[in-house]
């Protein structure tokens, strides 16, 4: 069964002045995608697993291809990152197990030639709060220069009954990172 999505939402931020301008810009990329909380009308569910591996791999591989795509290819891509908001009436803890997968990392993983666990950021929020999803190197998981975060915002996501999940992408390392040492 696939994923019914309300809607998925993207976010393109280019980056030419940090301080001062840059050699090259900087771009970072999320796409999130809005939909009806599975476990919602159920009451408390003990066990979470069969919705997750029916809709992790899915959400991952359809906002992996977006950020992507939006960078230009896989070769592009240097830092990524993951978050889920889960709207007012859920538990947090229904945005934890969609992200918190291997079946959601390992499509992303795979799509940019990652190697390293994806940070993430998880909350309960209403419609139109912000959501930072924080960001680190695809392949050197203790690269200080490359943490950081994309915010995003959906005006009418999460409705009280939805989860937004979100990927996000950089193109390199934050511009002018200029840690002393690693």
């Amino acid at each position: 069964m696939s994923i019914i999505l309300r809607k998925v939402c993207g976010f393109t931020e280019t980056v030419h002045l940090e301080g001062k301008e840059l050699a090259k810009p900087f771009r970072q990329v999320a796409f999130a995608a809005v939909f009806k909380n599975p476990w919602l009308e159920r009451g408390f569910v003990e066990d979470l697993t069969p919705e997750i591996e029916r809709l992790s791999p899915q959400l991952g591989e359809i906002l992996a291809g977006e950020c992507i795509a939006q960078l230009g290819g896989p070769q592009n891509v240097a830092c990524f990152g993951k978050a889920a908001v889960v709207g007012l009436a859920g538990e947090i803890e229904h945005g934890n197990a969609l992200i918190h997968t291997v079946s959601f990392g390992n499509p992303i993983r795979t799509a940019i030639g990652g190697e390293t666990w994806m940070v993430s950021s998880q909350k309960r929020g209403a419609a139109g709060c912000t959501l930072e999803i924080p960001v680190a190197h695809k392949t050197i998981d203790k690269n200080q220069a490359s943490y950081h975060s994309v915010e995003i915002r959906i005006p009418d996501a999460p409705f009280d009954n939805e989860l937004v999940v979100a990927v996000a992408m950089t193109d390199s390392v934050r511009p002018q990172a200029r840690p002393k040492k690693d």
